[in-house]
């Protein structure tokens, strides 16, 4: 009888770690979070691919007001998903995700020619640390709000696009306040979950040695693509592959 139930225990056990297991690779829900000097559009062919695949993407449009607000409109979207999620950071974002990815749906961390910064670090002091090859970012009349310079937008920022889109983009740019750049993070979630890189070869808005520095750091899975700032729009099928392949990893 003892033999009996100890037997049914184990193979129940055995199931309930089976069944998590494949629940745990299954990650079908994506959460991009664009950067600055930008909106969530540019990221349309990707998100595009990725649901041909079979992935349920959404696309957080952050208002650049202040980090803690970014966040805060992250984690309403991840509060919005049903199940385990990859979460997506471009630029900007990379520093959104490092603090939304705390977020419990939250299995796994893309940085796209992204900031990744660790515990007390800002944008300002991690991209003065290298500095990158642009200098087109300007200060609005009131001080209060940064923009890249529509004239250098499409050499600094999106080089590899043609340059009728470069231009929409930049001119439909959203300005960002200037304190996210230098707002703190706090505990990187990097730090305990999967992370994966992408390092934009060609990048003028991040240097790209600091991408790759930042992304040694965290123990990231790296893939480097010759590329601008906007490697998203310029190589969506790229990118969307390496989506896809930490969306299969993260959960292992």
């Amino acid at each position: 009888m003892n033999r009996r139930i100890v037997s049914t225990f184990a193979l129940a056990l055995a199931s309930s770690v089976i069944a998590f297991a494949a629940q745990a690779a299954d990650i079908k829900n994506i959460v991009i979070v664009h950067g600055a000097f930008a909106d969530g559009s540019g990221w349309r062919q990707a998100t595009e691919i990725l649901e041909r695949r079979g992935f349920h993407v959404t696309v957080v449009q952050e208002p650049l007001t202040s980090l803690a607000d970014d966040v805060a409109a992250a984690n309403r979207v991840l509060d919005l998903q049903d199940g385990p999620t990859l979460l997506v950071g471009h630029s900007y974002g990379g520093v959104v995700i490092t603090e939304a990815g705390r977020n419990p749906h939250v299995e796994g961390l893309v940085y796209v020619a992204a900031f990744q910064p660790d515990k007390g670090e800002d944008v300002a002091t991690l991209a003065g640390s290298k500095p990158p090859a642009g200098k087109g970012i300007k200060e609005t009349k009131d001080g209060k709000y940064l923009y890249l310079d529509p004239s250098v937008f499409h050499a600094d920022f999106a080089a590899d696009l043609p340059k009728a889109e470069a231009a929409f983009v930049a001119q439909s740019q959203v300005f960002a306040a200037k304190e996210i750049f230098g707002t703190k993070v706090g505990e990187p979630a990097w730090r305990t979950k999967k992370s994966w890189s992408i390092v934009a070869t060609e990048d003028r808005s991040i240097n790209p040695e600091l991408e790759r520095t930042m992304a040694k750091r965290a123990g990231s899975v790296v893939t480097e693509i010759k590329s601008s700032h906007a490697v998203f729009a310029s190589q969506p099928k790229k990118v969307a592959d390496v989506i896809e392949k930490a969306a299969k990893e993260a959960g292992r």
